[in-house]
């Protein structure tokens, strides 16, 4: 099968629709072993019981899709199904109704944590990383990502919330990709919300060097901290 095709299809709305008067407990999802995408299946609710109802749950994760972000998900939709299925052996598909990406334990998953990592990973993307570095978080165990607003660190409003956005940014974003490759890190500035992607210890670093560029701190001065930090963390290791 062609990937446009594949492609196009993962964007298409079920076509069956559950029974009148079915709940939602008794919705599953069968996969198309074609295209991997997954169409509803109706389940008899005698059949099912309240264990089996409450495993189903905690095998099924939900990542809503932002406005601003669907047509990048539609774009880059193969780079992301792709690692999922063939890697994570995870079934995904996206909701068109719900504006939701569904992922669920497949028979052939190895491990149900997987489940929580392709999760992630997908969260990444729709957060705003690219799709190279939101991959890191399926490679690595011990990757996370952090959000928080500028609110969170100082309440800001009109031009003083923008001059903040445009310190950490820096001229050309020249600041953002030095905290970048300082911490070792990756920075997504969506508006007032910042998101970071590394490991524990790195986004601690990070998040300190965001907070004082926000509190008014210039860069030169959050430079200096940042290496001094940095090299002693080199040393220690």
């Amino acid at each position: 099968m062609e990937t446009e095709n594949i492609k196009a299809d993962a964007f298409e709305p079920a076509k069956r629709a559950p029974k009148r008067g079915a709940t939602q407990e008794d919705v599953e999802m069968q996969v198309d072993e074609a295209t991997g995408i997954e169409g509803q299946l109706l389940v008899s609710t005698r059949a099912s019981s309240a264990p089996k109802a409450k495993r189903a749950r905690s095998e099924l994760r939900k990542v809503s899709v932002p406005p601003h972000r669907y047509s990048s998900l539609k774009e880059h939709w193969m780079k992301i199904f792709t690692p999922v299925v063939e890697h994570m052996k995870l079934q995904i598909r996206f909701n068109m109704k719900a504006r939701q990406v569904e992922l669920r334990v497949g028979p052939e998953t190895p491990d149900i944590a997987n489940l929580q990592r392709g999760a992630d990973f997908v969260r990444a993307f729709l957060c705003g990383f690219e799709v190279d570095d939101a991959l890191a978080l399926l490679r690595l165990e011990d990757l996370f990502v952090e959000s928080f607003e500028i609110k969170d660190v100082k309440t800001l409003r009109g031009d003083h919330q923008s001059r903040a956005i445009g310190r950490l940014a820096g001229k050309g974003g020249r600041t953002k990709f030095t905290i970048e490759n300082v911490t070792k890190t990756r920075i997504v500035l969506a508006d007032s919300k910042i998101h970071i992607l590394g490991s524990y210890q790195n986004i601690q670093l990070a998040r300190r060097a965001v907070c004082n560029l926000i509190l008014g701190s210039p860069p030169s001065k959050v430079y200096g901290n940042l290496r001094a930090v940095a090299s002693r963390l080199s040393e220690r290791m």
